[in-house]
């Protein structure tokens, strides 16, 4: 990764919104500060392949709050705070004195003392995810604003009910480092669709955090599910908005065969409908068990009636040239390997597996980004300081 040719690109573009402010939905920020994220993801990237330090921090706190399982994006996270010089600290509800009553004012302000960043993850229920966010982030600020705080924490989004921002700005590297550059991607045909699971409850935020950022470069975006399994209107709005905006174009289908064909890059990925998540909210909200047994047993079957919406070496024949890019975001059901029947055939699976590793790693850099940006006034001038004189990483 050339490191020069990544600040390059930071010349002529405004960014500086970027600075002392959260990171909680790519729809909020503007074209450059994309753009900005994408290039200093890289240029730390390229850092580190020259052994070079990017330790920015000399101590800190990179606070972790996961109200849901996690792999990838716990151990991205993670690996990004310990690159840029922060220890993480996981916070754990479990062992807090939220159970008793802490409020969310309480709770933001007690672990953010020496605090440089949060990463929150809260993508279960329908309403809460980002709205508890925002009042996360209302209250470190009132902290540091009434003194109580010396810094003020930015907060990054681990994934919402809404947004997963570290996700698709992920996968649109890969898409970048895949196709050559950004400005390839115009005119790419991308299909984000649904996929049979023999479980339910996954989040929305995955398609529509997809659909919220590759539309903004121009490509045609084609969003595809059965009949019921609609994601939220108000990111289809952005999308088509987006998609207008840049030329390129965005439609719903029916039809994953619709979907699949002539596309240059497809993601298959299980989500619950939108209308079902509501009521699971409500559910919880209500402390309803007898009724979470019966939506999960109802949605389980709704799902069965499904299992032809499945990734196979024939679907991936119809896409451009039969050779389409399949992504996900993982963990994938793997019909034959890991499930009796799921979202995509093993050999399929198998066959993308290295690319989508690759996929994966980028999630440290682009979570690292938005921290670097969040926290440096000067990008550009920080990163040609480290790739002139940082110590190295490693001193074999």
């Amino acid at each position: 990764m050339d490191v020069r040719e990544q600040i390059a690109k930071l010349q002529g573009l405004d960014f500086s919104g970027l600075y002392q402010d959260d990171f909680l939905l790519t729809w909020d920020k503007t074209e450059d500060e994309i753009r900005a994220v994408l290039a200093v993801a890289d240029a730390l990237r390229g850092l580190r392949q020259q052994n070079k330090s990017c330790r920015i921090f000399d101590s800190g706190l990179g606070i972790s709050l996961f109200r849901d399982n996690s792999t990838r994006t716990r151990f991205s996270y993670a690996s990004a705070c310990n690159f840029l010089g922060l220890e993480e600290q996981v916070f754990d509800e479990g062992k807090s004195q939220v159970a008793h009553g802490e409020t969310v004012m309480e709770t933001a302000n007690m672990i953010s003392f020496m605090a440089d960043v949060i990463g929150i993850r809260d993508d279960m229920y329908i309403g809460k995810g980002h709205t508890y966010m925002k009042a996360f982030s209302e209250y470190v600020q009132m902290g540091h604003a009434e003194g109580v705080l010396e810094q003020r924490p930015t907060l990054v989004s681990l994934q919402c009910d809404i947004d997963h921002p570290t996700q698709s700005t992920a996968d649109l590297l890969h898409l970048i480092h895949t196709f050559g550059s950004l400005e390839n991607l115009r005119g790419k045909k991308l299909a984000m669709s649904w996929a049979y699971s023999p479980s339910y409850g996954k989040p929305l935020s995955v398609p529509q955090g997809m659909i919220g950022l590759m539309s903004r470069f121009g490509m045609d975006i084609v969003l595809a599910h059965p009949q019921g399994y609609d994601v939220m209107s108000e990111t289809r709005d952005v999308a088509t908005k987006f998609a207008a905006e840049s030329g390129g174009s965005f439609r719903v289908t029916h039809d994953m065969a619709d979907a699949f064909e002539g596309a240059d890059i497809v993601c298959p990925k299980s989500w619950a409908p939108f209308a079902a998540m509501e009521e699971r909210t409500e559910l919880y909200g209500n402390g309803d068990t007898d009724g979470i047994k019966a939506l999960e047993k109802r949605l389980l079957a709704q799902n069965a009636e499904f299992t032809d919406w499945t990734t196979t070496e024939e679907l991936m024949a119809s896409t451009k040239d039969g050779k389409g890019l399949y992504m996900h975001p993982l963990p994938a059901d793997i019909t034959g390997l890991s499930c009796k029947q799921g979202e995509v055939d093993e050999s399929v699976f198998s066959r993308y597996r290295v690319p989508m590793y690759a996929e994966a790693s980028n999630k440290p850099y682009s979570i690292a980004a938005m921290i670097f940006l969040q926290k440096v006034k000067d990008p550009i001038a920080k990163l040609n300081d480290l790739l002139a004189d940082a110590a190295p990483r490693w001193r074999q």
